[in-house]
């Protein structure tokens, strides 16, 4: 077959051209696995086993037989496996079998995404399609039109939403939903291990609201939950759902074979050790399959990246694939645009995707035979997960991992067996950080009144109800507590962002069709959508020409350059409390209460292609407050009589920028929900201190976990630092900031300092 023909030639030549051979630091190739099946149980109904057995399902792997036994038992279960390995079924068999068994039966679907959401719906409504019963299965999100929703909420057996529509839209007006509520057997949860962090500790209250609602109906329902692979996935089911959870994690689905190819990019700088921008290797690479038509998908970590990476590509093989053969998919773009370009993707139409995380969900994108990366995901579950998407159809697959300079990328890419023997990480949430819970306390008080001695899912809660009623909130009668706002809570609590509200970015190109092209969160907007920012869209460059901070709008204008701009955030840092600490000998770790102003204050303008800066200008926005928790680790005094504060900041730098790389690693958050800030005096301790706090009002218990392993994050920033091959520091150990003449030895010594106070140094 011409199109495998054509993939093995391309690994022939990737494994003997020089310019590719050279860099490639690891080839690791994963054999194919044989499937391990058990037969139907007789439980399932006899048209049920035809539907699938006509759509090709033959026996049922392990894992799938597991879920329909433990849901027998009516008892709540996690499966956790590869992409790609059947976990639909596991939901979908037990929901179809129980409103098989009883037509009145209900069955609710959450889904992080819409379009996972959609994806889902199709692949359901095939099997019921086949089954010939008479089962409604619908989707419930903010492009479900008006006319239908009130079919949904009487006639739907399987309600498909996502958790910002449980939230805003279905547990505020659950009077309307009373059919649903009453028979309420399932609650499925896909793709769990999206649910951490500030999303993850927004929506566990969200079930606590779902699960309140659902015993004033009378229904107790089963909770089946699926994952990519976690370091504790139970634990994340049972913090999510409130309830005890049966782990399925032995994989039956069989696999195509995998290369998984590690790839540094060569040094153009000795001295400094820099090396060639991850970009433009990637765009090379990523040229190779596209014109020979080998569908190929493209991760990057940020959407200007992956709008920088559409722009090369586009202009590279555009020509001999024509306008649309390239896409890009990202959060902030249209639905419309979105189901376009997965449909594309299925059908073959679309060769390559350009994408962010937002693609490395399991929506089925068809047959993908390459996957790169543009630098290392940040969590091995989040590198499994992209790995995932190419093969998905049991062909085989190549993917490709492109360092970048980052000290993480650098680590990563020289200790292979780091990445394919460490255990993944653990998924943290805070279910009760206090301005979150108060936030959703307030939603559960409009949906049902709080009775004297109920507790929020085992929370007790009568302070806070009490301090909401002084603030006129709530209003307390004959032993109830009502909510008495006029406002409806739910529209002001966003689910997703630290901040309530989005920016709005509007298009102006065309006066006579002013048209909204896309959002962005206020923190991000500070450095993205500020005055002159050129803003990138599906390959297309705009400039901002005026960021309305007061309206939340970003007016645009479509232009043609050849930079894009990048900012500057300036952060204070004070300590308002201090609630744990430990001391050794040379240095102290600490967890508390801070507070971060923070401001953006200048932007760059910079090159494609070579990425030199080409000019700079100021950025005039507020100052914005934040209240959260924070680590840090200070060194005691005589330290600061050793070294100059020149020396003691560039080796304090150098550690906080290996800290930024490594920490959301090990507490498994994005980068930019975790944010580092080095001081040589801090102004509660006059000590050189390093923090990392919590870029979320009141902190979701990212930094306290950062508190209690911080000897290993400084184990590992030290690992990082021994191996780096440069001299005196560079960007893939110590940043270019920290790259002074003895940068590298500076940072080590205050490590050491830091991870063991028992032994005596001298600097």
């Amino acid at each position: 077959m011409q199109f495998r023909k054509n993939l093995q030639q391309i690994i022939e030549h990737i494994q003997t051209d020089e310019q590719y051979s050279n860099n490639i630091v690891n080839w690791h190739t994963i054999p194919e696995r044989e499937a391990q099946t058990v037969p139907f149980p007789v439980s399932i109904d006899s048209r049920l086993k035809e539907a699938l057995q006509s759509r090709g399902v033959k026996e049922l792997y392990t894992h799938q037989g597991q879920a329909i036994d433990i849901t027998r038992k009516r008892e709540n279960f996690v499966a956790v496996t590869p992409t790609a390995s059947g976990k639909t079924l596991c939901y979908n068999l037990p929901v179809l079998q129980q409103i098989i068994d009883d037509p009145s039966s209900r069955a609710l679907y959450i889904f992080p995404t819409k379009a996972l959401a959609q994806d889902q719906k199709s692949e359901l409504n095939e099997l019921i399609e086949a089954l010939g019963i008479n089962i409604n299965s619908y989707t419930y999100d903010g492009d479900t039109p008006s006319n239908i929703r009130q079919k949904v909420r009487q006639a739907g057996h399987i309600v498909i939403t996502n958790p910002d529509m449980l939230h805003s839209a279905i547990l505020p007006h659950h009077t309307k939903w009373v059919a649903l509520f009453e028979n309420l057997k399932f609650i499925v949860i896909d793709e769990l291990h999206i649910y951490r962090g500030v999303f993850g500790s927004h929506v566990a209250n969200v079930i606590r609201r779902l699960k309140r609602i659902c015993a004033f109906y009378g229904s107790n329902p089963i909770f089946i939950c699926t994952s990519a692979t976690i370091a504790n996935p139970k634990e994340l089911a049972e913090k999510l759902t409130g309830e005890k959870v049966t782990l399925i994690d032995k994989n039956g689905a069989p696999a195509g074979k995998k290369h998984f190819v590690f790839y540094n990019p060569p040094v153009v700088n000795k001295p400094l050790n820099i090396r060639r921008s991850a970009t433009l290797e990637v765009r090379k690479i990523a040229s190779e399959f596209l014109k020979n038509k080998i569908q190929t998908i493209v991760f990057a970590r940020s959407r200007v990246r992956v709008e920088i990476l559409l722009t090369y590509l586009q202009g590279l093989v555009q020509k001999e694939l024509g306008p649309k053969s390239i896409r890009g998919y990202r959060g902030g773009y249209l639905p419309k645009q979105r189901r376009e370009i997965e449909h594309g993707l299925r059908n073959g139409d679309i060769y390559g995707v350009v994408s962010t995380n937002a693609l490395e969900l399991g929506v089925d994108i068809g047959q993908l035979q390459v996957c790169i990366m543009t630098g290392y995901p940040g969590t091995i579950a989040s590198a499994w997960q992209q790995a995932g998407r190419a093969g998905r159809r049991q062909g085989e697959a190549l993917i490709f991992m492109v360092a970048s300079q980052a000290p993480l990328d650098q680590y990563v890419i020289g200790h292979p067996d780091y990445f394919f023997n460490r255990s993944p990480e653990t998924a943290q949430i805070n279910p009760d950080n206090l301005i979150i819970l108060v936030d959703h306390l307030k939603c559960a008080a409009y949906e049902l009144p709080f009775k004297k001695g109920d507790t929020f899912d085992g929370v007790e809660l009568e302070d806070i109800l009490e301090f909401l009623t002084e603030e006129q909130v709530l209003h307390f009668n004959n032993g109830k507590w009502f909510w008495m706002n006029q406002s409806f809570p739910a529209h002001n609590i966003s689910l997703r962002s630290a901040s309530q509200e989005n920016v709005v970015i509007i298009d102006q190109s065309d006066v006579a069709h002013v048209k909204v092209i896309g959002e962005m969160d206020r923190f991000s907007a500070m450095t993205l959508l500020h005055d002159e920012a050129i803003y990138l869209h599906e390959g297309v460059q705009f400039q901002v020409e005026k960021l309305d901070w007061e309206e939340k709008k970003a007016f645009v204008r479509e232009v043609d350059v050849d930079y894009y701009t990048d900012a500057n955030l300036a952060v204070q840092l004070r300590v308002l409390e201090v609630d744990k600490e430990r001391e050794t000998e040379f240095a102290s770790v600490s967890y508390g209460e801070v507070t971060v102003q923070a401001m953006a204050t200048v932007f760059k303008k910079i090159k494609f292609d070579t990425h030199e800066n080409i000019g700079s200008g100021p950025i005039h926005l507020p100052e914005e407050e934040l209240h959260t928790n924070a680590a840090w680790i200070s060194l005691n005094e005589g330290i600061k009589n050793k070294l100059t504060d020149k020396k003691l900041e560039e080796g304090l730098i150098g550690i906080a920028n290996l800290l930024r790389h490594v920490a959301p690693l090990h507490v498994m958050c994005d980068p930019s929900d975790l944010h580092v800030v080095p001081q040589v005096k801090a102004v509660h301790s006059e000590k050189p201190t390093i923090f990392l706090y919590d870029r979320y009002p009141g902190g979701v218990g990212l930094s306290e976990k950062v508190y209690e392993i911080m000897e290993e994050l400084l184990a590992e920033a030290e690992q990082i630092i021994s191996h780096c091959g440069c001299e005196s520091g560079c960007p893939s150990c110590v940043g270019m900031e920290a790259t002074g003449e003895d940068g590298k030895q500076l940072s080590l010594k205050l490590i050491e300092l830091f991870r063991d106070g028992q032994k005596r140094m001298l600097l």
